[in-house]
């Protein structure tokens, strides 16, 4: 045990760089300072000579992180035309996002006093309620002047948000759900039956040709669906149709930087596609592409959008989090491992790609013009 310590030690402390290279500091201190990074550094190396099974275990281990991270790089849930469907009833299945994530696939809220006193001190899931409560005053949607509204909900997952609607607008209040997932269908129907929530039903369905006739929900909602969709036009198009003259649409969606003034590197292309890839996305498009898409229908009032970056971006984080604080939703299901750690990778990709601007997270929100 104290070889490989040593040898952790030794590798970490090779990979630090000086303090000095990020503090500005007088020439002389700057001197002393590097003068004895080198000293100590010296001796470490001299120590893992004299040591050759110290160094083979640093040598191991440094090549051992560097074949997994190739590993982890290369995307393993390429989009096609099944995908979707497929992986969602796979996670559905296992429980293991059921058991961290609640009845919500989607981020969750942290205001900015709750992001100061530290994010990982606040409720995971309560994250979730808190921001379909916000997502609802964005949309303009009120549990009072909207009792009893006829909604949509697109994407639904197992349905958390369409039994919160459900319930939130009362019994008078219909609402559908409609995912790719047979398994999310199921699951949604058993937990509404459970909580005796007879006004929210889910059905299999493709939002890109919804079998709906025109102008038929006072609301249409949409969370984190549109990641998954093929073709955005027809994903908004079929939205703004199913949605009546003087209904409210709102919607989230996580979207990439929009790269018409500054084009994408290669690194920004080699991150995307990896975040495309890895959770069966097809592609993602920008905010103001999707403000555009939305305007194109000529069915709707002035767009508003936002990007709510800062409040949900705690989420990537501390869904990793909850998995090492609390192991027993994975720990039994060895042959979830790997797919436990891809997702946890893809979390932080998530993260930093969200983190230095390539990612952003839209919001939208407008009203059906009505008939003239």
């Amino acid at each position: 045990m104290r070889t490989f310590a040593s040898a952790a030690a030794a590798g970490s402390f090779l990979l630090a760089a000086p303090s000095s290279a990020f503090t500005a500091q007088p020439r002389q201190q700057q001197t002393s300072s590097t003068a004895l990074s080198m000293g100590l550094k010296t001796q470490v190396v001299s120590k893992i000579i004299q040591h050759p099974i110290t160094a083979a275990v640093a040598g191991t281990a440094l090549v051992g992180t560097a074949a997994v991270k190739v590993v982890l790089d290369r995307p393993s849930r390429t989009y096609n035309e099944n995908s979707v469907a497929r992986e969602y009833d796979a996670w559905t299945q296992d429980g293991i996002l059921e058991y961290y994530w609640g009845e919500h696939i989607h981020l969750g809220y942290y205001n900015d006093e709750e992001m100061k006193n530290g994010y990982k001190n606040k409720d995971f899931i309560q994250a979730k309620y808190d921001f379909i409560d916000e997502m609802m005053k964005f949309g303009g949607i009120d549990a009072e002047a909207d009792k009893g509204a006829k909604v949509l909900d697109v994407g639904c997952g197992f349905g958390g948000t369409s039994r919160y609607l459900a319930d939130k607008l009362g019994p008078e209040a219909d609402v559908t759900g409609i995912t790719l997932s047979p398994n999310q269908v199921k699951r949604g129907t058993e937990l509404a039956e459970e909580r005796g929530l007879s006004n929210a039903k889910f059905m299999v369905m493709n939002a890109l040709e919804m079998d709906f006739p025109d102008n038929s929900f006072d609301i249409v909602w949409a969370c984190e669906s549109g990641e998954h969709m093929p073709d955005k036009e027809a994903y908004i198009n079929e939205m703004m149709r199913v949605l009546k003259p003087g209904g409210k649409f709102v919607m989230a969606t996580w979207c990439q930087r929009d790269d018409r003034e500054v084009p994408f590197d290669k690194k920004d292309k080699r991150d995307l596609r990896f975040l495309y890839e890895e959770w069966t996305h097809p592609y993602f498009i920008s905010i103001e592409a999707y403000e555009e898409l939305i305007d194109a229908t000529k069915m709707m009032g002035p767009v508003k959008t936002a990007d709510w970056c800062e409040p949900t971006i705690a989420s990537w984080r501390h869904s990793i989090w909850v998995g090492i604080y609390d192991p027993r939703g994975w720990i039994t299901k060895p042959t979830k491992y790997v797919k436990c750690v891809r997702d946890a990778y893809c979390l932080e990709r998530m993260h930093r790609a969200f983190k230095r601007g390539l990612m952003e997270y839209g919001m939208f929100a407008a009203t059906k013009k009505k008939d003239e």
